[in-house]
């Protein structure tokens, strides 16, 4: 009866538990518990040989490892240093295992306060190690399960490659703060071991047994593990180990109950692609954890392991194609299991639309090619806030689930649901489930799986809750000790059932409690990190530069391709490229990069893949251009066509420079034939139209003057759409329609007193403590106008251009001794709207710029464009989950409307805004100090503008300026556009955009996508160039796999240019994907 359980002497919990405690403890204690006998035997690894490799942070990708080998590698030993920060150093080490360790588990065990990689003499990468952040240890590998002499041929050789970071980059005196780039890191420990393995289980279960007795505290259950785990004790003192196992072993043996709730277990290794280190230390925290998982997974069969991010496999790949065959094996096994679907695990507000498609098409294609499958489950569990477009987007690519855990790090009010339908912005659903646990990185403790059913917001109305444990953010993954813990808790009474499955099964069996779940509508925001849409100013900018630069040069690589004008092998040879240039711009969306938290040198990198991709696809552009428009002729007139990529006329101001002017052609005189203005900077302001999706010949369009006056000190500019009153300040003190009575966008009743706006404010911006994430709402509080009366301007506003074509207004202002702004004001002839060129010399700490307009409307609601579509936001703070919105994200414009009556304001480069009552503001700049001190320091360039309108923003086409005022119109010389005007594509009939043209991803054809923009059920005719025909069109999904048939039909128009047309019947905010099939040329 030796094996009964018997209660301690006395009844006094705390004693008996923290006994328990200290006996299992790596810190108290060593020289007399149990965690001191779990290594009996250890030896110092007396060979050790150091080469550092030259060159600091990325340098290594360019010594394959069979160069390692033959380096000059010099002897080195314990306690020293190797630096700096973001270097590497190799080791070589010779081993010898003492002839009395047979039969024994031999451990290597290597401390060096960083990350390193163990590998074999002949190349192949073991298994990661990490020593620098004490929660998340591994610090050892094993040499042999049972040591046998003629098991390998002594000594052993290793080499380490040592990484001069630790798991969270190398933050000088706090993670989040910039990295120390002179830190160096101590070689601590280097020896061989024996390991106990009756210790080490002993270990796990008395583990296991403190977590229940502390956890089930007021349950018999606890107190039942409480008496287990002290008798156990007891035993291993009198020397019985065996018996105390024994006990252990009849504990977890008892079962839980029927309705015990489940645990989908599943191993996860969230790695950031870049945050607190750069994208090639990523690169080897990728090989150094999927080593380690690939080590368990030969220990643990049961085990799973979830893994996302198309990128990432790419990377493991290119750089480590053994360790990259043996996961292909296990993806096989359906053990090592791509989640996801996307290139990378993207921010969920900031990328644009198409982008967000680009995600998903190119980590569904990878994951095709390599392991023929598709992802069914979008997996984002730490972005900050979901696009109401994603469930559509899912859809479209086959994804029918979706997992996160980010809302539980709300600031202010609590998400209501763990487990719920999510419908998205066009109807679209999909479903959600959100880790109760509120982690992605679970230790697979006894606290961690009772809080997960505990948490639970669907109690009763689900069985099976999603678990992810394992090391993450900085990597690491799995431990042995986890699937340890995994296993005594599988069924054990007191505890919910843990299960190892793939998300699959836990998805399958949470579709069968579909009927019970609750729905939820629209984005996801997340209450935190709304600093985010605004650190990084630069960063932000190039990526919206870079998403108009590849959307013309696929679309006039398409046409060029088309119209045969490129073999069909060179065209998908240039989009290939061009897929590989929305790679880099990809990557760069993901979450720690373009929202701006992450270190310095990611930036670094970051810019030099926006402006690769830039460079490409300009150059695509200008080829494509070049052979459309010169063709094979160097003969004939050279005159100048417009060509415009949105499917809609456009009319704009340009300027045309002063060699095209002087050059002795026909346009010239052309143009001095009709109304110019000569540039302040050079070359002729001339007023253009250009037609939808196609080319025109450049000929001049008559428009009304616009004009510029002075009266009381104020500045008055007026074309045929508008009229402004400006002070010498840059204020806007009125903006009206032009014409008659037409109201004052800020008019206001007198006792809410004067309203004005492009008010220049700057805030104070210190967060609780998430530096570049977070801004708070007190920030509100702390506002100072910097452009009011009596302001000392560093230049007094002048006119620069009068006019009838242009007018610029002119003026500078200090905003603090370090910092400046000027501003051009500017309105044209053609455009309904001012413009506000701003130029930013920036260099703060801890502020907040902000430009703001304080209306005289009265609205309940905000429109914010966003992700095909638009989202409405209220103005006031009636609830706390209004309050909490105080700053939200939005892409193009914002628009604030009473019924008939509004104003919306557009940018080129902005995504924070905030509108509270009639006061709507567009965040321009921020200074946070960590994790990059030298974050949005320096030269800023980006426009805004403000465009009052009569009735809906849809009647007023708001969308469509947000899109002009983003997109520049072509103008290019031509000699074999032989007809005035072609269009390529277009559509007929309103509230729809084409937001991409581009030749699919195989089989010679073109994808037109388009989205219904309005929030309304319209009809919409597709027109597509006759010039060569369509054979046919069809619908398609996400992945241009096609869907249905759609009727196409010759269009015969009494003038204007052949074409093919098809009708699509539309839906609010539906995303609807159009497969051209041409004939084979």
């Amino acid at each position: 009866m030796a094996d009964i359980v018997t209660a301690s002497f006395h009844k006094n919990r705390r004693t008996t538990l923290e006994r328990i405690e200290k006996y299992i403890s790596d810190v108290y204690f060593t020289d007399a518990n149990l965690r001191g006998k779990l290594y009996p035997s250890s030896k110092p690894i007396e060979k050790i040989w150091h080469w550092a490799l030259p060159g600091g942070e990325g340098k290594w990708e360019k010594f394959p490892f069979s160069s390692i080998v033959g380096q000059n590698f010099t002897p080195t030993k314990v306690g020293e240093s190797f630096g700096p920060t973001w270097s590497t150093h190799w080791f070589k080490l010779e081993v010898m295992i003492p002839e009395n360790w047979m039969g024994q588990e031999v451990w290597l065990r290597w401390k060096s306060q960083s990350e390193a990689m163990v590998w074999s003499e002949s190349g192949s990468p073991l298994q990661g190690l990490s020593t620098g952040v004490e929660k998340q240890m591994r610090s050892g590998y094993r040499i042999s399960e049972c040591w046998k002499p003629t098991e390998r041929r002594l000594p052993l050789v290793y080499y380490i490659e040592m990484s001069c970071n630790n798991m969270f980059g190398a933050g000088k005196n706090g993670m989040i703060n910039p990295p120390d780039e002179n830190k160096t890191f101590t070689l601590e420990m280097a020896e061989i071991c024996t390991l106990d393995k009756q210790v080490r289980k002993l270990l796990l279960d008395l583990d296991v047994l403190h977590g229940m007795a502390k956890k089930l505290e007021e349950d018999p259950r606890g107190y039942e593990a409480l008496y287990c785990a002290n008798q156990m004790i007891n035993y291993i003192v009198n020397g019985n180990k065996s018996l105390a196992s024994r006990i252990a072993d009849n504990f977890f043996a008892k079962r839980n109950g029927e309705r015990a709730h489940t645990l989908a277990v599943m191993g996860h290794c969230h790695i950031d692609s870049a945050w607190l280190w750069p994208y090639s230390e990523t690169k080897r925290k990728c090989a150094r954890s999927w080593s380690s998982t690939l080590q368990l997974m030969k220990d643990y069969p049961e085990m799973k392991f979830v893994c996302s991010q198309a990128q990432q496999f790419e990377w493991v790949k290119m750089y480590y194609p053994e360790l990259y065959a043996r996961i292909k094996i296990r993806v096989q096994e359906g053990r090592f299991i791509p989640v996801g679907g996307t290139w990378v695990e993207m921010d969920g507000l900031i990328p644009s639309g198409e982008s967000f498609m680009r995600q998903f098409l190119y980590g569904q294609r990878f994951f095709q090619k390599e392991f023929g499958l598709k992802c069914k489950e979008f997996w984002l569990p730490d972005t900050f806030g979901y696009s109401a477009q994603f469930p559509q987007i899912c859809k479209l690519f086959g994804i029918n689930r979706f997992l996160t855990q980010k809302l539980s790090w709300n600031l202010v009010n609590r998400f209501p649901h763990h487990n719920f339908l999510w419908e998205g912005l066009d109807g679209s659903t999909v479903l959600a489930h959100f880790p109760p646990g509120d982690s992605y990185e679970m230790d697979v403790t006894v606290d961690e799986a009772v809080r997960t059913v505990k948490n639970l917001e669907d109690k009763g109305r689900v069985t099976t809750s999603a678990f992810l444990y394992g090391f993450g953010d900085g990597g690491g993954g799995p431990t042995s000790d986890m699937l340890e813990r995994a296993r005594r808790l599988s069924d054990v009474d007191g505890c919910p059932r843990m299960e190892h499955m793939s998300p699959s099964e836990f998805f399958q069996r949470l579709e069968k409690d579909q009927r019970n779940l609750c729905r939820w509508v629209g984005e996801l925001y997340l209450e935190l990190h709304n600093g985010t849409y605004t650190s990084q100013a630069k960063t932000k900018k190039q990526n919206r530069e870079c998403e108009f630069a590849l959307r013309e040069a696929e679309m006039l690589l398409a046409v060029t391709t088309i119209r045969g004008l490129l073999r069909n092998s060179e065209g998908y040879r240039y989009q290939a490229e061009l897929g590989e240039a929305w790679k880099k711009v990809l990557l760069n969306q993901f979450h720690d990069v373009i929202p701006g938290s992450s270190i310095g040198i990611v930036y670094r990198d970051s810019d030099v893949l926006y402006q690769e991709a830039l460079k490409f696809a300009k150059g695509i552009k200008n080829f494509c251009l070049d052979v459309l428009c010169k063709g094979n002729s160097s003969e004939g007139e050279n005159e100048m066509s417009v060509i415009n990529t949105l499917p809609w006329p456009v009319k704009k101001v340009i300027n045309v420079s002063k060699e095209i002017l002087e050059e002795p052609s026909q346009k010239r005189i052309r143009l001095e034939e009709e109304t110019m203005q000569p540039a302040s900077t050079g070359g002729h302001y001339v007023a253009v139209k250009a037609q939808g999706i196609g080319y025109s010949k450049l000929n001049v369009t008559h428009a009304a003057p616009v004009e510029v006056g002075f009266k009381d000190n104020k500045f008055i500019l007026r074309n045929s759409f508008i009229e402004a009153v400006i002070t010498r300040y840059g204020t806007v003190e009125n903006l009206r329609l032009a014409g008659g009575d037409a109201r004052d966008v800020f008019a206001v009743d007198h006792q809410d007193g004067v309203k004005y706006g492009n008010k220049i404010n700057l805030y104070d911006d210190i967060p609780l403590y998430w530096d570049a994430w977070d801004t708070m709402d007190y920030h509100l509080e702390t506002e100072q106008h910097l452009n009011h009366e009596g302001v000392q301007l560093v230049q007094e506003m002048e006119i620069v251009e009068s006019g009838p074509l242009l007018v610029k207004l002119r003026w500078h202002m200090k905003i603090s001794e370090h910092s400046s702004l000027r501003q051009d004001i500017e309105l044209t002839a053609v455009n309904p709207y001012l413009t506000f060129n701003t130029y930013v010399d920036w260099h703060e700490k801890h502020k907040f710029l902000k430009v703001s307009f304080d209306t005289g409307l009265h609205a309940k609601k905000a429109t914010f464009d966003s992700q095909f579509g638009h989202v409405e936001r209220p103005t006031h703070s009636n609830t706390t989950w209004d309050s909490a919105k105080f700053e939200v994200c939005g892409h193009k414009w914002a628009d604030i409307s009473e019924h008939n009556f509004g104003v919306a304001v557009l940018n080129d480069s902005k995504y924070g805004w905030t509108c509270k009552g009639s006061k709507l503001s567009l965040s321009l700049l921020r200074s946070p100090k960590a994790p990059d001190d030298k974050c949005d320091m320096g030269a800023h360039t980006f426009k805004y503008a403000l465009m009052p309108h009569d009735g809906s923003f849809q009647k007023a086409q708001v969308q469509k300026k947000a899109y002009e005022f983003n997109t520049d119109l072509i103008v290019t010389p031509s000699q074999s556009l032989n007809v005035k005007a072609d269009t390529w594509f277009n559509l007929e009939g309103e509230g729809a955009m084409i937001e991409a043209v581009k030749l699919s991803e195989d089989n010679g054809n073109v994808v037109v996508r388009i989205y219904e923009m309005n929030g309304g059920r319209s009809t919409v005719r597709l027109r597509i160039t006759a010039h060569p025909p369509p054979a046919s069109a069809q619908l398609c999904n996400g992945l241009e796999e096609p869907i249905a048939p759609l009727v196409l039909v010759k269009s015969h128009p009494s003038s204007g240019t052949e074409a093919y047309v098809c009708d699509l019947h539309l839906t609010p905010f539906k995303i609807v994907n159009v497969l051209l099939i041409y004939a084979r040329q």
